[in-house]
């Protein structure tokens, strides 16, 4: 297959390059947040417009002459993402004045010689269209009024930049996204206790993780696997790892990490080191899992190294990571490829409960057969949405369940239904 027209997106920071991104794709692949320089590596998607399939890359935000280490290393990620471009989108913030950073990356583009479309950025109602015009002045003929957030004029933007790419043959277009049938998985955990060496032994390659250069992270490409007639892809898990630094930015890193492989993920492999039992910073990054909502499988790694039973293992890890209570927990030693097979099962098992859906009918009726001595009368329920399975009870009172009351009910619907391995999101309504 021809290698795919490439567009990359580049701005200072903050100025929405991630929620541009997360718009033109449809999906939250890249973290969104409103601290600065957020997105460190460039990030990768896959795009189509109107049958134009195109490779979009999200760069971090580029300070031009920054002498701090992660903006000049960002420099560096952007400029192979823009030797390789076929079009540029110039994100600038269209409710603040330009700036020195955007004159000097217009500068920079200019030299490039690619073609390049200015996106003025938080347009979001038609009086302030007029603002967009001033970013004439940097130098390009082509500006466009958009709010990524509101997903407003990203139509007239991405027809022009995906004007001159080549149409995909309806078949080949229709075949296009065998990739959402996929089971996404995110690997995470602290430093040391194993990712690298549990993706290269559930990929069954070898393939070098960390980067050698300190302070960059390593552009990671997802990696697939078929078991048993099912696709599983292990989402960008490459940690970024820096020699000679503290071990404290380490810690710091693992958790921006892990945050951003749950937004690409449908479930969790969260790893802890048998030999360390479960620390602090690992119910931290479980505790992120959970908040995701995402289905989770908790994987011990190391146990050929490690002393003590089983099963007094497993007390200590329901002991100190309660919320996961839904969640299974596998032994492995992924070094020496033990244990590794089980997996599979585990994550489709798991996946199939995010996904789980609950008929009306049948909830109702397990609503008759509840046991319930709370305060809060149920009518009935319904389940809103899947991934995870959220359900919306109607009740006689406004305000959300008492914990206990809603921890019941969760508890309930799992002997009822399963949902081994997927959080249970409860949401009260006023009837």
């Amino acid at each position: 297959m021809a290698e795919l027209p490439s567009v990359v997106i580049v701005g200072r920071p903050n100025v929405g390059k991630s929620t541009l991104f997360n718009a033109i794709l449809g999906s939250r692949r890249s973290i969104v947040g409103d601290e600065p320089g957020i997105t460190r590596d460039r990030i990768r998607g896959e795009a189509d417009y109107h049958g134009r399939r195109f490779e979009l890359i999200d760069t971090g935000g580029i300070i031009a002459h920054d002498a701090e280490l992660i903006p000049s290393e960002i420099l560096k990620q952007a400029r192979v993402a823009l030797d390789r471009a076929a079009h540029v989108i110039f994100l600038v913030d269209g409710r603040a004045e330009i700036t020195g950073a955007d004159r000097d990356l217009a500068a920079m583009l200019r030299k490039l010689g690619k073609p390049v479309a200015i996106a003025v950025n938080k347009i979001d109602v038609p009086k302030r269209e007029d603002l967009a015009h001033e970013f004439h002045a940097l130098g390009f003929p082509e500006v466009f009024p958009i709010s990524a957030e509101h997903h407003l004029g990203l139509d007239a933007l991405l027809e022009r930049v995906t004007r001159d790419f080549p149409q995909a043959e309806a078949a080949e277009h229709a075949e296009a996204p065998v990739e959402d049938k996929a089971i996404r998985i995110a690997i995470i955990g602290r430093p040391n206790v194993g990712k690298s060496t549990l993706l290269n032994a559930l990929t069954g390659s070898e393939r070098a993780i960390v980067s050698p250069v300190a302070g960059t992270t390593r552009d990671a490409v997802d990696e697939a696997v078929e078991h048993n007639d099912t696709r599983y892809v292990f989402v960008d898990t490459a940690g970024i790892r820096r020699k000679g630094k503290t071990k404290l930015m380490a810690e710091k890193l693992s958790v921006v990490m892990a945050r951003r492989h749950l937004r690409m993920a449908n479930v969790a492999l969260i790893v802890l080191d048998a030999t360390e039992g479960v620390l602090g910073l690992d119910a931290t990054i479980a505790g992120y899992a959970h908040e995701e909502g995402r289905a989770v499988v908790i994987v011990v790694n190391k146990w050929d190294a490690a002393k003590g039973g089983r099963r007094k293992f497993e007390e200590d890890v329901r002991d100190r990571l309660k919320f996961l209570d839904y969640a299974e927990v596998a032994f492995i030693s992924a070094k020496e490829k033990r244990g590794i097979r089980a997996l599979f099962p585990l994550v489709r098992k798991a996946y199939a409960s995010f996904n789980k859906r609950v008929t009306t009918g049948e909830l109702n009726r397990f609503v008759q057969t509840l046991s319930w001595e709370y305060d809060m009368k149920i009518y009935y329920m319904t389940q809103a949405s899947t991934r995870p399975p959220t359900f919306v009870v109607f009740t006689d009172r406004a305000g959300e369940m008492h914990f206990s009351a809603e921890r019941f009910l969760i508890n309930r619907l799992r002997e009822r239904f399963g949902f081994e391995g997927s959080p249970v999101v409860i949401k009260t309504k006023r009837r």
